[in-house]
């Protein structure tokens, strides 16, 4: 018995040994302390930033449904690619950001490929995939920087927002909020139950998101599904919340069946062009910003580790359609996790793990309705509407470009058309005023793509 405590003791010094020789292999590589962390900060980091971003594990299939794609198939491939994607960025490019498929990116794929162009879907997983295709090639020649050059901020800013009214006005019609009126085009839905248990839901979580709580969009949509579940039974409305079960085996359905051949058409080269501009400077802008609020920056003042970073967003929109969902990107909610102290690449691995148990959850997830996900739907067109005042405004060269982008996208239900108006205007009058010398190459070629586009798809 008087050994005991020597056990305990080599047993706990074996313990420590062991703890200390992990923490000092996590060190070694994801520079915790050096990035002035620590291993508890970063974990609750990435759960911060997953909670914050998790609603896309709803959103994307409701949105993939919308093209055809079953959505239990939606959401196998939703979680595999946010899994996937978000431990390459972890791993690899060794920053705090998750990847997963986009918002905006999905609308694209869904509302102007398929249901706008009448792509079958596909065909537009094609072009999902060869838009990454180009997408590595310039992550790989490190050309970025005469990209970026070419393309005023005015009109990224401009096309981030127009994006944004365009998801905000996906979330309406799917409420029924707006719906089709013959005199006036669009009008106001009928105030039955359905209707006002979804400004209930969009009221509560634009109120979770001003009190900044955590996950503020997955409670609305828990709390709205909620409310629903009585709708259809007592007050005899069109929408059912219906238990089909808590798990299930993940659909595969869909893997594989992307069309890479069919995609690679003439005619659909402005569309493959579009989603490459949109996925490329969506993520590089992405970057940007993070780096900035959390001085992830490297010695000459750059984001640290853009080029892994860019490389990771590549593989994530190639991998993205052979598992049958829209091009992934970085999420602008991995600030979350940066403003808990989130430094380093565990963030990322904290979320892709997190996001692996809810391949088994198909049935308890599709309980959620459409009322329930159209309130995160516009509060993400909220959130990406943040760079409107960051337009010239008062430079009108180049704010009208800017001012088609964010207006002609939501009123034409297409991505593809605000961008194509919003490129060929800024040629235009940058042409017509006498100063060429403002045009990149990058920007006519754009133009011409732009016009080839509203030639052959209209």
């Amino acid at each position: 018995m008087a050994q005991t405590p020597h056990r305990r003791s080599a047993t706990s010094s074996s313990s420590s040994q062991s703890a200390a020789t992990r923490d000092g292999a996590l060190e070694r590589y994801f520079g915790i302390r050096r990035y002035g962390s620590s291993l508890r900060t970063e974990l609750l980091a990435g759960l911060a930033t997953f909670l914050a971003a998790m609603y896309i594990i709803v959103v994307n299939p409701t949105i993939l449904s919308d093209a055809g794609i079953p959505f239990s198939a939606g959401l196998s491939a939703t979680v595999l690619i946010s899994f996937l994607s978000s431990l390459a960025m972890g791993l690899y490019a060794r920053n705090p950001i998750l990847v997963a498929p986009g918002m905006g990116m999905n609308a694209l794929f869904a509302y102007t490929l398929v249901q706008g162009a009448g792509l079958p879907w596909q065909v537009a997983l094609g072009c999902v995939f060869w838009s990454g295709v180009l997408f590595a090639l310039l992550a790989f020649f490190n050309v970025r920087k005469a990209i970026v050059e070419a393309i005023p901020d005015s009109l990224r800013y401009g096309i981030t927002c127009g994006i944004g009214l365009f998801i905000t006005f996906i979330g309406f019609k799917n409420a029924g909020f707006v719906v089709d009126d013959p005199a006036t085009l669009v009008s106001l839905g009928t105030l039955d139950p359905a209707l006002i248990t979804f400004i209930v839901g969009m009221l509560l979580t634009a109120i979770l998101v001003t009190l900044g709580v955590n996950g503020a969009l997955v409670l609305g949509i828990v709390i709205t599904t909620l409310v629903a579940i009585p709708m259809g039974r007592l007050w005899g409305a069109d929408v059912v919340v219906a238990w089909s079960g808590l798990a299930a085996w993940p659909d595969f359905s869909v893997m594989w069946q992307v069309d890479l051949w069919g995609a690679l058409k003439v005619v659909y080269w402005p569309f493959i062009f579009v989603m490459l501009f949109t996925n490329f400077f969506d993520a590089l802008s992405c970057f940007l910003a993070l780096s900035e609020a959390a001085d992830l920056k490297d010695e000459n003042g750059q984001p640290r580790n853009l080029k892994r970073s860019m490389t990771v967003d590549a593989f994530a929109s190639m991998i993205a359609a052979p598992l049958g969902t829209s091009a992934a990107q970085t999420f602008i909610e991995s600030g979350v996790g940066v403003a808990q102290g989130g430094r380093t690449g565990i963030v990322g691995v904290v979320c892709g793990l997190l996001f692996l148990p809810f391949l088994f959850l198909s049935p308890l997830l599709s309980l959620v309705p459409a009322i329930a996900t159209a309130p995160a739907l516009v509060m993400v067109g909220v959130f990406m509407l943040a760079p409107v005042g960051r337009i010239e405004w008062q430079k009108m060269d180049q704010a009208f470009p800017a001012f088609l982008a964010i207006i002609v996208m939501p009123l034409t239900y297409s991505i593809t058309l605000g961008i194509a108006f919003a490129f060929l205007s800024f040629v235009a009058i940058k042409l017509c005023t006498g100063r060429l010398r403002e045009i990149k190459p990058a920007m006519w070629v754009t133009a011409v793509l732009c016009a080839i586009m509203l030639v052959t798809t209209q």
